[in-house]
């Protein structure tokens, strides 16, 4: 009976698996064949509207400065830009910048600080109180991670002369993508998320998402889709779904690069996991039954749940690979069940769908390629217990915070976190974390004792990859 319902799992995990990977194939699919049918620029105007310039911040100490410093020298006519700092902050960020205002306002800038003393809706609530006042008829929101360049609304603008564009969103770029092997893998992943998935997506008329930060939404566009709500920690990707399943069109921008800080301890990589997968699952919880009720094509609405569904692989990928080691005793002990698991062969093709998936977003630097794509498929596998947890408290509805990304101020640089107080936390969840790293090895060992080869990368790339993790969270003092 048990083996019956361990194969039953694990077949429904792998199947899960096989459509995912089928729809990152037709994305790739996308993308080789309409690459140079992206984003047309539109033609070059006087259009410069009002503006507000949204910073939403909550305890940035390090960065906030950075930020400041760059909107204030976005290239754009003075009496047309409102800049409203939406500050939660609970240390000193406020005193730091007051100290900057002071500076600021010289350059005859409308900077507004907006401070609340409760973080009411964390960034959505932030974001709500701004737009209520907000006096732009266009809004941009960066977060305190990112450097926005000078051209950055002469660059983006033009694109909402179309009365329906409600987003125009830029392409995330890495100001420490170098820094570290995580900065170099986190960069590899982000890259094929903007390059393959924003762009096939956008040229398949299907659902895209703004990315939080680095990109301007048209105010009547939020009005209009029910504004920022926080029932969700994925309060961008939740308004984008209501956004366009009113019609609203988004724009993304591939050539339109922003930079920005990526977290460089795993700790912090886990913090921003945690966030992106649970709000991810909360707002397919919220969002999918409205998208299969909408009047779209079938097309869009498969590739609409599957981006919804997004964070959901985890859990799935967690399942096969934890049922995957009994799985090898039951091909053991019942031979006439090897023609089904044969079957489950065609399962590879999935791996071969993500591999191209991500070639195609590196082809120009093959090397690139084949030295970051096993490191990011592991560091993957390594954060599948603690991003499909995250996932099950999305889909039951356990509230939790907004748990804030740390940010260092560190742009390529050899500093040591722990100089910027940096903090080493020895959680139960690391511990399992170094016990599935143990019990893959054992799957490994396993395979060779029972002659199984069917099984051997996977285990493999497994205890690897919660070894990494394991190592990385016991460790979060990290050198460039």
């Amino acid at each position: 009976m048990w083996s019956g319902v361990i194969i039953g799992v694990y077949m429904v995990s792998l199947l899960f698996l096989f459509l995912f990977s089928l729809g990152q194939l037709h994305l790739a699919w996308i993308y080789s064949r309409k690459k140079k049918s992206f984003a047309p620029v539109p033609a070059p105007t006087g259009f410069e509207p009002v503006v507000t310039i949204q910073l939403p911040v909550y305890n940035e100490r390090y960065v906030v400065a950075r930020l400041l410093n760059a909107v204030c020298a976005l290239d754009y006519p003075r009496e047309k830009l409102e800049i409203q700092i939406l500050d939660d902050s609970t240390d000193d960020t406020t005193a730091i910048i007051l100290e900057l205002l002071q500076h600021l306002r010289a350059k005859q800038l409308d900077i507004k600080l907006l401070h609340r003393e409760t973080r009411t809706g964390y960034k959505a609530g932030a974001l709500d109180v701004g737009f209520q006042s907000a006096r732009g008829e266009f809004i941009a929101i960066f977060d305190a991670d990112f450097v926005p360049d000078a051209g950055f609304l002469k660059s983006t603008l033009p694109y909402f002369q179309h009365p329906r564009v409600g987003v125009v969103q830029t392409r995330w770029d890495h100001l420490n993508r170098n820094q570290s092997w995580l900065t170099r893998l986190q960069a590899f992943g982000l890259d094929a998320h903007f390059t393959i998935e924003q762009s096939a997506r956008q040229a398949a008329g299907s659902f895209i998402n703004f990315n939080g930060t680095c990109g301007i939404w048209r105010k009547a566009c939020i009005a209009d889709a029910g504004g920022w709500q926080s029932d969700t920690l994925t309060e961008d990707l939740d308004l984008s779904y209501r956004a366009q399943l009113r019609g609203w069109q988004f724009e993304y921008l591939d050539s339109v690069k922003t930079p920005g800080e990526l977290p460089v301890e795993m700790s912090a990589i886990k913090s921003q996991q945690y966030r992106w997968n649970k709000g991810g699952a909360e707002t397919a919880r919220k969002m999918l039954t409205k998208v299969w009720a909408a009047g779209l094509p079938f097309v869009k609405k498969w590739h609409a749940t599957f981006h919804l569904l997004n964070s959901t692989l985890f859990f799935f990928l967690l399942l096969a690979a934890l049922l995957s080691v009994p799985v090898l005793f039951i091909k053991a002990t019942y031979p006439g069940l090897r023609p089904l698991f044969h079957l489950g062969s065609i399962f590879l093709i999935g791996f071969f769908s993500i591999a191209w998936f991500y070639w195609l977003s590196t082809r120009q630097h093959p090397l690139q390629f084949i030295r970051l794509f096993p490191g990011f498929l592991i560091m993957s596998m390594g954060l599948a217990l603690h991003n499909a947890l995250a996932v099950v408290e999305g889909w039951v509805g356990r509230q939790t915070p907004f748990v804030r990304t740390p940010k260092w101020g560190q742009a390529e640089t050899a500093e040591p976190i722990a100089s910027k107080g940096g903090k080493i936390r020895v959680t139960p969840l690391t511990l399992l974390e170094g016990a599935l790293a143990i019990y893959f090895v054992w799957g490994v060992v396993l395979g060779f004792q029972l002659r199984d080869w069917g099984l051997l990368f996977f285990h493999v790339m497994l205890a690897l990859g919660f070894g990494f993790v394991f190592f990385l969270s016991l460790k979060p003092v990290r050198y460039a």
